[in-house]
């Protein structure tokens, strides 16, 4: 990148994404609608600049379409082709299994494969992190030993799967895993699933007697209380994880009564049968943005702001609608969310890594804290591997008015790796 492109690149962001219309120099996007083989559908764009790259960069997020993503333009300014691709349920991760996204995954490296790129590096930012590190332990797994079932007890089918190598990661602000990152957010205060008003006291983070100013939206919290909380954030997992086995139970009880779907349809069972071994079962998570280092941000402190992903008022966050892991299936809980029983945890999964990584740390980020960046970077196995420290939020974003755009410092990071490492 040319220092008379760095403006107009940056100019051309907006938040966590890039506007088209600012881009100074052509390029070419194609889009494709695979097909999956398990029979589903994952939607991917192909973006290239002279449209003979042989490297390809392949960048995904297990619930979002990432098309307009800030790292696009710098992917194409090193040289390499970029794929951006979405899960097959793009914003809505009630049913969503990592197991089974990585038959999504698996479709778009064939892809790329098949297009003749000689190199992919996938780029796992945020979420997508827990996602392409998934993949490439089961890539690199023996297809006999691979996961044989989801969490919940489904067939994954994964030994059958062509899942194609990756050459390279490059990994921006990752945090632990979906289930790990809502396991420290969650308030492990609530006394009862049904009722999010109800709430034990002792454990209560956001009232004065164990350290929170109401007034100034900030806590102080005694290192007795920490150790206490986080036990009871991990027993109160443990019961959600608990409170799903169980909703499958009475599913399979009830379908086990019969030898197949085909005697449902025969009338082998009552109506009344037949509707409750069809039926879902779905359930809500209530309170869920409760990490004390949000609202202390002396525990593991960095260039952070008090408040989280979701904003500085914790009574919001925490209480409202919206929120990590809200509304689940007892199949999306276990795979995606539990801290407990999730395979998608990069404590499980990095120890594959072996190829050449690049790791990014934003240095305020509200959402990766300094000590899970650390054990990340520890955990990779790779001979070469290389972690940057970057100003900027969870998003890339400045922290100062004044600033530089951690977007763009880190994109140009990604730039000079590409180049060194693709070459």
């Amino acid at each position: 990148m040319t220092d008379q492109q760095k403006p107009e690149v940056t100019a051309g962001m907006r938040g966590a994404s890039w506007d088209a219309r600012l881009m100074d120099r052509p390029y070419q996007m194609v889009p494709y609608a695979l097909p999956t083989a398990d029979g589903q559908r994952t939607l991917g764009f192909l973006f290239t600049m002279t449209g003979g790259e042989k490297t390809v960069v392949t960048l995904m997020h297990p619930r979002e379409m990432a098309i307009t993503h800030y790292l696009v333009p710098f992917v194409l300014d090193a040289g390499c082709a970029c794929w951006v691709q979405g899960p097959r349920s793009i914003g809505n991760d009630l049913r969503l299994e990592h197991e089974i996204a990585l038959f999504d995954v698996a479709a778009g490296m064939t892809h790329l494969r098949e297009l003749g790129y000689e190199k992919i590096v996938m780029l796992g930012n945020s979420g997508g992190a827990g996602l392409y590190t998934f993949y490439n332990q089961q890539a690199l797994t023996p297809r006999e030993q691979r996961i044989a079932r989801t969490p919940a007890g489904r067939p994954t089918n994964l030994g059958e799967l062509h899942m194609p190598e990756a050459d390279a990661f490059i990994l921006v602000s990752p945090h632990p895993g979906q289930g790990k990152l809502l396991m420290s957010g969650v308030d492990p205060s609530v006394i009862d699933e049904e009722d999010p008003m109800q709430t034990d006291p002792a454990l209560d983070p956001f009232s004065k007697a164990n350290g929170f100013d109401v007034e100034a939206g900030k806590g102080r919290y005694a290192p007795e209380f920490v150790a206490r909380y986080r036990e009871a954030q991990i027993a109160r997992v443990a019961r959600i994880d608990a409170r799903a086995k169980a909703m499958l139970r009475a599913k399979a009880m009830l379908r086990a009564k019969h030898e197949s779907r085909a005697a449902l349809k025969a009338g082998a069972a009552t109506e009344a049968e037949r509707r409750m071994a069809a039926h879902a079962p779905i359930f809500q998570v209530w309170r869920t943005d409760a990490d004390l280092r949000s609202w202390d941000i002396t525990l593991d402190p960095s260039d952070r702001k008090t408040g989280s992903l979701w904003g500085k008022d914790p009574f919001t966050s925490n209480w409202g609608s919206v929120g990590f892991g809200r509304t689940v299936t007892p199949e999306s809980w276990l795979s995606t969310w539990s801290g407990l029983s999730s395979n998608a945890a990069l404590d499980k999964t990095l120890g594959t890594l072996h190829q050449p990584t690049l790791l990014i740390e934003y240095t305020g980020d509200q959402c990766t804290f300094p000590a899970d960046i650390h054990a990340i970077y520890e955990q990779i196995p790779a001979a070469r591997k290389r972690h940057i420290r970057v100003r900027g939020n969870h998003h890339g974003m400045a922290l100062g008015r004044d600033e530089a755009s951690g977007q763009s410092i880190a994109g140009r990071h990604i730039v000079e790796w590409l180049r060194e490492t693709m070459a």
